[in-house]
């Protein structure tokens, strides 16, 4: 059986015996239907609102900076940006030879070493960046002021969008799909003011969300350590 949003819906829908949902009339889904799909995303968001660190929300962004320039923004549904991470690429077509890790720099050291390179129009006066800063509005500064057209890449962790469509795919692992429904019958069960069901379906979600978290989680960072 397929992973995907109307799967997940249907699985709701089974479980509180009513009809199965269609390819063809997921998007027009109305009354208990539309909670239903509304539920599935509802689990979601408390699933990946539970911890900022899933490794299936992890990802590798990069940016070409522009000479002059200090100041970029980061993705609209970054949720944690690890500066630790931040490393400008190798690319010889720049005399850039050798790859390498940027230093983490205070906002207020950056304020008093380079904030005056803010504006700067002579670029010859750039080089290339050793320093990466977190500015105050959460953009990445690097520093000294670039000189040329540089990649630097760095790994966050998103904050996934809604399932939108019948056939869109989770990040979360299948394997973990039985969170996710356990997580919408709670949302499903508060919906039909079954408080009773409510609260034991949350008991279940709450059990699979801390076996989630053991597996995906604790088990990386001990990976990581060792």
């Amino acid at each position: 059986m397929a992973y995907n949003y109307l799967s997940l819906t249907n699985e709701i829908c089974r479980r509180l015996n009513e009809t199965e949902l269609t390819s063809s009339n997921f998007a027009t889904a109305t009354g208990f239907y539309a909670q239903a799909k509304d539920a599935i995303n509802s689990a979601i968001r408390d699933i990946n609102q539970k911890h900022f660190s899933w490794p299936f929300n992890h990802n590798t962004d990069d940016i070409t900076l522009t000479a002059g320039e200090l100041r970029y923004p980061l993705p609209e549904n970054a949720k944690y940006t690890d500066f630790d991470t931040v490393r400008i690429l190798r690319n010889t077509s720049l005399d850039f030879n050798e790859a390498r890790k940027l230093k983490q720099l205070s906002y207020d050291e950056y304020v008093d070493r380079y904030i005056d390179q803010e504006g700067e129009t002579d670029i010859t006066k750039g080089t290339a960046p050793e320093y990466v800063v977190r500015s105050q509005d959460g953009d990445i500064i690097v520093a000294p002021m670039p000189d040329k057209a540089y990649t630097i890449e760095y790994e966050f962790f998103m904050v996934p969008a809604d399932l939108d469509t019948h056939d869109d795919v989770p990040t979360i692992p299948s394997r973990f799909k039985h969170v996710i429904v356990d997580g919408a019958m709670y949302h499903s069960y508060m919906f039909r003011d079954n408080l009773e069901s409510a609260t034991l379906s949350f008991r279940k979600f709450e059990g699979a969300l801390k076996q989630m978290r053991t597996l995906l989680v604790n088990e990386n960072i001990y990976a990581r350590a060792i």
